[in-house]
């Protein structure tokens, strides 16, 4: 989409604050312990899990409507 506005395409209205003052607007973030970045993320291993995951509820699911069926 190239246009770049809110939903619905309705103009904002002037007593309405754009979104960029309304962040600005928001409460700051508390000041807690800075935390190292994440370590990254192996996606060939994740997508494996989640595939393993789905294939066993496929087969549970499977099994679940056999018991129901018999």
């Amino acid at each position: 989409m190239a246009s770049r506005g809110r939903r619905g395409g309705a103009p904002a209205r002037k007593d309405e604050p754009r979104h960029e003052e309304r962040m600005e607007q928001q409460a700051p973030a508390s000041q807690g312990p800075i935390l190292p970045p994440p370590p990254p993320v192996d996606y060939g291993v994740f997508m494996q899990g989640l595939v393993q995951a789905m294939q066993t509820q496929a087969h549970t699911q499977a099994a679940v409507q056999a018991q129901l069926e018999a």
